[in-house]
């Protein structure tokens, strides 16, 4: 599933109450919202307000792999980066680690699809916002 970047972007995460559930942790689907969230931040960090105005992103598919629980206030960090695309779709990469240990947690592969913006149809991935992402 992995595939590597050296432009690998860091967003922290703190389990909160509400991550946990009646196991005592982190549920699973926390972990698809950390995975989404972590892209959302890679893409407001990397692209220009005016690129935002034109391009919106949905997700298509999510596979992930869960390999060691998070459990209440662990600090965590979660490292994401765009592999490859074609057409309208891209793949974006995202492992999971406990911030302190550094044990992986998680690792997960999105297919994303662009979309224009205003009139949200698919939109082709060109080299200019490949190059933004990359």
């Amino acid at each position: 599933m992995e595939a590597t970047s050296q432009n690998k972007f860091a967003y922290p995460l703190t389990v909160t109450a509400a991550d946990i559930d009646e196991m005592g942790h982190v549920n699973n689907v926390v972990y698809l919202r950390w995975v989404q969230d972590a892209a959302a931040a890679h893409w407001n960090h990397i692209a220009a307000p005016a690129l935002k105005k034109t391009c919106a992103w949905v997700v298509v598919r999510h596979e992930i792999d869960y390999l060691q629980p998070a459990r209440l206030s662990d600090s965590l960090i979660a490292y994401t980066w765009v592999g490859d695309h074609a057409g309208a779709k891209s793949s974006r990469y995202v492992e999971i680690f406990h911030a302190v240990n550094h044990t992986k947690l998680a690792t997960a592969k999105t297919t994303w699809c662009l979309l224009d913006a205003v009139s949200l149809r698919p939109k082709r991935i060109d080299a200019a916002i490949f190059a933004v992402l990359k």
